[in-house]
């Protein structure tokens, strides 16, 4: 099924078809952009540059290295590291030996992961030394593999007397881990051994992205050469009606996402190199004081993040200092933008906030708004060579305007999960396309709105309440700084709403936020509990844990229920 009726709400001047065979691999294009680019600095950390061509050198080496250890082409590599120069270092090492990259949280407990060490078959692993803890508790439990320990200042040069250690920002332990060599002995190997380029074929998996698990078993989209090219030639082609007006010689990325979540890894990383851009690296963004430091001395061009980092830094007094003047794009992505923040952001910096769409199994986003248009609440149209259904539960189109999953077709799409074939088979429809989980209205433009993940809906007599909808509302109270919303049972009415609340106006009461919510809301959508706390639970890419609180509310529910 094709319906490319949403074309004439392309931006003017970008693709509405892309090419992903015009490259054989994403080494390929990464390498092609070194040797175009080699004097410019590709990325910055901590003061710390690094040019386009010591990143071609030094992925050579490490590259080079891997092979001295016996790994070949598929095999799996895991990179666990926050934003530093390390990590573009590794990741384009892997993909010029023809491995197989494993993106890995740094803040995973060992329980985690060694889940996903094991289920992917990583045969080596890169690791900040700041993390070794969770690493060496879960080693004994793992095969045999080779691990390369960096230290945070490695390769900061004359500055690394002033790196704040990491552990401290993330709290975490360094431990020693026996056999484990330094990221500089293994590039100082790795250069006294020849590398051997091996052949790669568009359909050989590039990377795993795993899912986040928020919803289930977290498990690794395979996410091809082919996929991964045609994800970074299609958000390139997006950008072009913007870049071609600003002639900008060379574009400055905030890179404040971590790379290992498949939004950075693609929006920052991949496009920044494409481009010939500097990706300014940001370790800790929650570190919003060093955030600005860091930001501070760079003429910022684009800015991807989510609600949670966009909230944050439109009410920071430090980060408000910054110059915005040459802000062409703020993206935002991987979880649902709320009007107060879109505002309050643009308020700030004068450029809106473009909404997308995507997901770990799509190589990021698939849907965008056209840039620098106002906030309008959906995700935009499909991007280059997509294709979307919005299907019922038996996988019929349901009517225009109507809700219904969200499924995707397109060269971007994953070739499966890892190890996975039941549960890729159940993720797929008879015509290939993904069911995503989500729920979605497709207006008569083409322009898609996300109603909610379809585990997350709460059933109110009989109503189908979406949490998305009524934190929008509630995060438009000038009391309420974060929310969340939930479904807990009740015996009257199936489930019930409960809220979580983050005050801005330490004033606020439950009352005015019921009373808020009566204002915009009908009456089962109203929350029937609400509950104040200090802070959301959140994965570090910032999105709130819904279900940690929907556990804890359920629990809640229970314990007053026995009183």
């Amino acid at each position: 099924m094709s319906n490319r009726y949403w074309l004439a709400q392309y931006p003017e001047g970008a693709p509405t078809e892309i090419d992903p065979t015009r490259h054989r691999s994403i080494g390929e294009l990464i390498e092609e952009a070194c040797a175009k680019f080699a004097t410019r600095p590709a990325f910055v950390c901590m003061g710390q540059s690094m040019s386009y061509g010591e990143l071609s050198a030094r992925a050579r080496d490490l590259a080079a290295y891997f092979q001295s250890l016996g790994l070949k082409s598929g095999d799996r590599v895991a990179l666990m590291m926050p934003n530093v120069l390390q990590y573009p270092i590794a990741t384009l090492a892997v993909l010029k030996a023809g491995l197989i990259a494993v993106n890995v949280n740094p803040l995973y407990t060992a329980r985690e992961l060694e889940h996903q060490l094991k289920d992917s078959g990583a045969r080596a692993i890169v690791i900040l030394e700041n993390f070794n803890s969770a690493l060496a508790e879960a080693l004994p439990n793992l095969p045999a593999m080779h691990v390369i320990v960096t230290g945070a200042g490695d390769l900061l040069g004359a500055v690394k007397g002033t790196f704040v250690n990491l552990a401290v920002r993330y709290k975490t332990k360094p431990a020693r881990i026996g056999n484990a060599t330094s990221f500089s002995a293994a590039l100082k190997a790795g250069a006294a051994h020849s590398f051997v380029a091996p052949a790669i074929a568009h359909e050989d998996v590039a990377v795993l992205q795993y899912t986040g698990g928020t919803t289930g078993v977290s498990k690794g989209a395979m996410l091809t050469h082919r996929a991964l090219i045609a994800a970074i030639l299609s958000s390139e082609g997006w950008m072009q009606p913007v870049m071609g007006k600003a002639k900008v010689d060379s574009l400055v990325f905030a890179c404040a996402l971590p790379i290992y979540h498949v939004f950075a890894f693609v929006n920052c990383v991949m496009i920044a190199l494409r481009a010939g851009g500097l990706c300014v690296l940001i370790p800790n963004p929650r570190d919003i004081k060093g955030m600005t430091k860091a930001l501070q001395p760079y003429p910022l061009h684009i800015f991807p993040a989510v609600n949670t980092l966009f909230n944050a830094l439109a009410h920071s007094p430090e980060f408000a200092k910054l110059d915005f003047s040459h802000l062409l794009i703020s993206l935002g992505g991987g979880m649902a933008m709320q009007e107060s923040v879109a505002k309050a952001w643009q308020k700030l910096t004068g450029c809106p906030i473009t909404e997308g769409y995507g997901l770990s199994e799509t190589c990021a986003g698939v849907v965008c708004n056209p840039f620098r248009q106002p906030y309008n609440g959906t995700c935009g149209v499909p991007m280059a060579n997509v294709d979307i259904r919005i299907i019922d539960d038996e996988g019929r189109d349901v009517a225009q305007g109507e809700r219904g999953e969200i499924a995707i077709a397109g060269p971007q799409l994953m070739s499966g999960y890892w190890n996975r074939p039941d549960d890729t088979a159940a993720a797929m429809t008879a015509d290939g396309f993904f069911k995503t989980g989500d729920i979605g209205v497709m207006d008569e433009r083409g322009y898609l709105t996300i109603v909610d993940r379809k585990k997350d809906m709460i059933l109110v007599s009989g109503f189908n309440v979406y949490p998305n909808e009524i934190e929008d509302v509630i995060a438009s109270h000038p009391g309420v700084l974060e929310c969340a919303a939930v479904g807990v049972p009740d015996e009257h009415s199936g489930e019930a709403v409960t809220l979580f609340v983050v005050k801005k106006d330490p004033s606020l009461t439950k009352e005015q936020i019921i009373a808020h919510a009566r204002h915009d809301l009908t009456g089962y959508k109203t929350p029937r509990r609400v509950e104040f706390r200090a802070s959301l639970p959140k994965t570090n890419v910032g999105k709130i844990l819904r279900r940690e609180l929907r556990d804890e509310a359920v629990r809640d529910t229970a314990a007053d229920a026995k009183r």
